[in-house]
């Protein structure tokens, strides 16, 4: 959306040292100074992050020739995301190739005042504020306001249309319902759960278009849904997300996971699904 006034100045990266996957830029008054900005606040293993960054790594690889730079930053929400290493091999992963900032203890997450991930900022050309939003969607709206940075720029050059919705949950009209709430198998995002003897299954209820797991280790994740096993989910070796079940409707079903001994589950997600 657009923001509530116009004079909204970016904030500057941190002057301390940060850790960077990709080309650390100089100062956002630099790159501002080039043309537009936009800042993408992200975590590679969560999932309405992952569901978003099709749409970031398009828009950087079709404006950047035309003026724009993307920027990425990784808010951890569990303690590996603070990893290089876990980071790096994650974004590759999810084919991200602009530079991505590790934000290991949410400094500029505060800065900017994020409400969740993922949170989006896009910067006029000088550094104001020009367009933000929290969370999945707004994606064409989102694209036409990099179009009306560029043309401020060059009036002139050929855009192309804006990229068509991959879901269908994801078009400007589409009516979704929200899903179950996601699970914290450990008791919190702090801890995660692993299989045991006394306890080697996970069990849950939910109504959504897709499951997901935030999984830590190498191994497999059985996976029983409505009584019925499917193939086992590979996981691994980095920690990252993975699919347990999609949907093409919102539907309400039981799934019921077996990892493989060791591996870390720190978290069940689940996605919007349309009626």
């Amino acid at each position: 959306m657009r923001p509530p006034r116009e004079n909204i100045a970016v904030p500057d990266l941190p002057q301390r040292p940060v850790a960077w996957i990709g080309e650390a830029p100089k100062s956002m008054p630099v790159l501002t100074a080039r043309g537009p900005v936009l800042v993408h606040f992200l975590d590679f293993s969560q999932l309405n992050s992952v569901r978003t960054l099709p749409y970031v790594n398009e828009w950087h690889r079709r404006y950047r020739e035309a003026g724009l730079t993307v920027i990425g930053v990784q808010a951890p929400r569990f303690p590996f995301g603070s990893d290089p290493e876990a980071v790096e091999a994650g974004l590759a992963a999810l084919g991200v190739e602009f530079p991505v900032m590790i934000d290991a203890e949410h400094d500029l997450w505060t800065s900017y005042g994020c409400e969740g991930w993922p949170s989006l900022f896009l910067w006029h050309l000088g550094g104001a504020l020009a367009w933000f939003h929290f969370g999945e969607g707004e994606y064409r709206g989102t694209e036409e306001a990099i179009q009306d940075e560029l043309r401020e720029i060059d009036a002139l050059r050929s855009l192309p249309e804006p990229i068509a919705p991959l879901r269908e949950t994801d078009g400007p009209e589409a009516r979704v319902i929200a899903p179950t709430s996601e699970h914290f198998p450990g008791g919190s995002w702090e801890t995660p759960w692993v299989a045991s003897e006394e306890d080697p299954a996970l069990a849950l209820d939910y109504q959504a278009g897709g499951a997901y797991a935030t999984v830590e280790g190498e191994g497999e994740i059985a996976v029983e849904i409505d009584g019925q096993w499917r193939d086992p989910v590979a996981a691994g070796p980095h920690p990252g997300l993975v699919t347990l079940a999609e949907h093409p409707r919102h539907e309400a079903h039981n799934v019921v996971l077996r990892p493989s001994p060791g591996l870390r589950v720190w978290s069940v997600s689940f996605a919007a699904g349309i009626p």
